[in-house]
């Protein structure tokens, strides 16, 4: 009787340390799952564009699904010699991005002024012949218009352009052209009075 109810305990005791075991096994493994080093897609790489979704570009859509973070910029320097225009916050360059600038009959001014016209999917009218050509990517316009000044034959800003092949050339009529791309990041930096300097 002794024997049969020791073994009895003994089953049971060992029903007792497998249920235990496995159950402090797998509150190991809940709080190792917990403390695992968790690897997060960053949305915003400070030395590439904020936007990176070429495909949303092409379809002249933003890529506003999920919150990204941009720097407060306080000026956009262009430096013509250079065919580029800094975004600067104090002395940081947060980003710079090749452009077109004005052919030497209709050259960029220079000088400092400030943001007065921010659009986006700009309309075009061709100044010469009166034509108006639908606003999208390949719009003479681009997908963004920053207006910084105006002359006496008409406003003179950054925008987007489906002609890829003069970034880099004194190729515009005093505009400062951008890559479609990046124009909509420039976008997203820039804001109404923000100061622009242009340098020869």
């Amino acid at each position: 009787m002794i024997k049969r109810r020791y073994r009895w305990y003994l089953v049971v005791a060992t029903l007792l340390v497998v249920i235990v075991s496995s159950a402090v096994s797998g509150q190991a493994e809940t709080v190792a799952a917990l403390h695992d080093p968790v690897q997060v897609e960053v949305d915003y790489v400070p030395d590439r564009t904020p936007l990176a979704d070429s495909e949303a570009y092409a379809l002249g859509r933003r890529d506003d699904h999920l919150p990204r973070y941009i720097p407060k910029a306080d000026q956009l320097v262009l430096r013509l010699g250079e065919r580029r225009v800094y975004v600067y916050s104090g002395d940081q360059v947060l980003d710079s991005y090749p452009v077109a600038i004005g052919a030497s009959g209709t050259p960029t001014p220079t000088g400092q002024f400030e943001i007065f016209q921010m659009v986006e999917n700009p309309i075009w009218q061709n100044p010469w012949t009166g034509e108006v050509t639908a606003p999208g990517a390949n719009s003479a316009l681009g997908l963004r218009w920053i207006g910084f000044t105006e002359l006496p034959n008409g406003l003179i800003g950054f925008h987007g352009t489906p002609t890829v092949s003069s970034i880099g050339h004194a190729a515009s009529n005093g505009c400062v052209r951008l890559r479609n791309e990046d124009v909509l990041a420039l976008y997203n930096y820039v804001r109404m009075g923000m100061l622009v300097v242009v340098e020869s």
